[in-house]
């Protein structure tokens, strides 16, 4: 049994027929080909499938895709406008907030709800907001700046494509 799933994926309507037990990122990267979800541990544990639905980080290996329905979904290729980088991916980059990059979308999107939620957080609420997931290469100190890096720079408006 198959069923219709209409939903809005990155500000795009999309509608597709799936099956009912699909998960959110298996629909995001296998039907829709938004392979920057990347699939990590399968057990909600790591993080790196988070995406953003409704507003509010999710991790998308524990959300079954009719759940989507009817909802908006934003993944980390929905954060840049164009070419422009989102002023988070661009504080990853020049912050060291990466190295082998694999848990690096679903920080990026981690930290965009939390901004989206609350644009001057402390260094202790970032901690919080990224909390659900993890990196086994740069101890955190690097992603946490560059969360509160990109923080002052949407507020302040000082870099390409920071009216997001």
């Amino acid at each position: 049994m198959s069923v219709e799933l209409s939903t809005t994926v990155n500000g795009a309507p999309r509608h597709e027929v799936v099956e009912p037990r699909l998960l959110l990122v298996h629909y995001l990267r296998e039907t829709l080909g938004l392979t920057g979800t990347h699939v990590g541990c399968d057990t909600s544990q790591c993080g790196a499938c988070t995406v953003i639905l409704d507003g509010a980080a999710v991790k998308s290996c524990t959300v079954l895709a009719v759940q989507a329905d009817g909802h908006e979904v934003t993944t980390v290729e929905g954060l840049a406008a164009g070419e422009a980088l989102h002023p988070l991916q661009e504080a990853f980059s020049t912050a060291h907030g990466l190295q082998c990059g694999y848990c690096t979308p679903g920080f990026l999107m981690a930290a965009a709800a939390l901004l989206a939620e609350n644009p001057d957080p402390s260094e202790e609420e970032v901690h919080r907001g990224i909390e659900g997931n993890l990196c086994r290469c740069t101890g955190y100190l690097n992603i946490v700046k560059a969360v509160l890096a990109a923080a002052a720079t949407m507020r302040h408006g000082t870099a390409s494509g920071s009216d997001r």
